[in-house]
């Protein structure tokens, strides 16, 4: 299952993706045709990525407030070693 932490991710390149194609829109005006059906593609997936991220964060939220958490018995004895 994708956590919070990669949700956030994906939320961040999504909009530079965004931000980049609406660059360069601006400044080169591409001619292509599936580009006019292109660029907007990632401000569409902007919003969606958003939920995803903030819901993922509230259940990761409500799972710590109620004890879910991973605790120091949790973790296996190997993990104490320095490598």
């Amino acid at each position: 299952m994708i956590g919070p932490g990669a949700a956030g991710r994906l939320l961040c390149w999504t909009l530079a993706a965004a931000m980049l194609g609406a660059a360069v829109e601006a400044v080169f005006s591409p001619d292509a045709d599936w580009w006019q059906a292109a660029w907007p593609v990632p401000w569409y997936l902007v919003p969606a990525w958003a939920l995803l991220w903030a819901a993922l964060r509230a259940w990761e939220k409500r799972t710590q407030r109620l004890g879910r958490h991973e605790t120091d018995e949790d973790v296996p004895a190997d993990f104490d070693k320095a490598a």
